[in-house]
């Protein structure tokens, strides 16, 4: 199987744009490895970044439209949003009404504000998957958000000719 594609290109350059990271903090040392991986590559690209935290991973979209009115009204939009969390199934249903309807808000903003997201809500079964996950020497699935971001920044700049 081939793995993803995580080299540095010119295209993931995005000087300037202005980036919100959401993350839930429900599993901190979790949320710190997300976070060191996303900013690591935000820092990277130029980006400038802001961040906030909410309990847990359903808490995210919401806090994605509060925070993005909120620039709007002060003409200081984000050019793009990252969304970092985790969710760990458990013996409950509980893990899929999480890990979809936290999924679905994200998509959702995204095609109705058309805003660049990338989704860093990693859903496991294990806490093991979630470290391997989350660990930036590892799978860095916050420095993965972080890109997929930041490619639909470029990619929205380049459709509008900036």
């Amino acid at each position: 199987m081939a793995g993803p594609r995580r080299g540095k290109r010119e295209e993931d350059s995005a000087k300037g744009a202005r980036i919100l990271i959401v993350e839930a903090r429900y599993y901190d040392d979790l949320a710190d490895l997300l976070l060191a991986g996303a900013t690591n590559v935000l820092e990277e690209a130029g980006a400038e970044i802001e961040r906030i935290s909410v309990p847990g991973s359903l808490e995210i979209p919401p806090a994605i439209i509060i925070a993005v009115d909120a620039a709007q009204r002060k003409r200081r939009p984000y050019d793009g949003v990252v969304a970092l969390g985790c969710v760990i199934r458990g013996d409950t249903i509980h893990f899929e009404i999480v890990s979809n309807e936290s999924a679905r808000g994200l998509m959702d903003i995204g095609i109705a504000r058309a805003l660049p997201i990338g989704n860093g809500i990693v859903t496991v079964n294990t806490e093991a998957q979630a470290f391997d996950r989350a660990r930036p020497e590892q799978m860095n699935k916050g420095g993965d958000a972080a890109r997929a971001a930041l490619a639909l920044v470029r990619l929205k700049r380049e459709l509008a000719g900036k």
